[in-house]
């Protein structure tokens, strides 16, 4: 007796490449068994006709499930923050703030982050604003503001700010510090420095 394979598969592109998807492909019938006919009224009552569908029975087998499972690969890296350089203490900005751009550790080809700590009362050392790149900043802990161009805008914890692009930004701690996690796309040479920013 031969056996068919239905391989089909659904698409699990858009799956793949955040979680670990397993599908089942079902294929399933004896190759060449004839059509099951409905069973004649009164058979179970026709000793004749009831042991002729014994027979047909004993010599069908039941239909088999064939289960195929695919795992889709899903490549990923994971990074404690806390293990990430401190480029702010790398250039001498240790008194204002604390910069871990984790995107490099965690082998990032499209995604910017960066975790920002602001010292308790202090401003980030410069301003900075980007051509093309559109920015998301999330606090997480802490209080204090962010200046958008001539604008300044309270933050407090669990507050989400997105950012054009050409808008110069800079922040500013309260006396709890401020903590901010900042995503964007990674764009080479995109970013702008502002000087003199929090004149007043």
């Amino acid at each position: 007796m031969r056996w068919s394979f239905d391989g089909r598969q659904r698409d699990l592109t858009a799956w793949a490449s955040s979680l670990n998807a397993i599908h089942d492909h079902a294929a399933i019938i004896p190759d060449g068994l004839p059509a099951p006919n409905p069973r004649p009224a009164g058979a179970l009552t026709d000793k004749p006709r009831r042991r002729r569908a014994r027979k047909r029975i004993g010599r069908r087998e039941a239909p088999a499930t064939v289960i195929c499972r695919t795992i889709a690969t899903v490549s990923y890296s994971k990074k404690n923050l806390r293990d990430i350089k401190d480029s702010a203490a790398e250039h001498g900005l240790s008194a204002h703030q604390e910069a871990r751009f984790p995107g490099q550790d965690l082998g990032a080809e499209q995604t910017g982050m960066n975790f920002l700590i602001v010292k308790p009362g202090q401003r980030e050392a410069f301003a900075h604003r980007h051509r093309t790149a559109e920015e998301i900043y999330v606090v997480i802990d802490g209080d204090g503001r962010v200046k958008l161009d001539d604008e300044f805008v309270e933050l407090t914890p669990l507050d989400a700010v997105r950012v054009s692009p050409g808008v110069a930004r800079s922040f500013e701690a309260g006396r709890s510090g401020l903590q901010v996690l900042i995503f964007g796309p990674r764009v080479e040479s995109d970013g702008e420095m502002v000087q003199d920013f929090w004149r007043e």
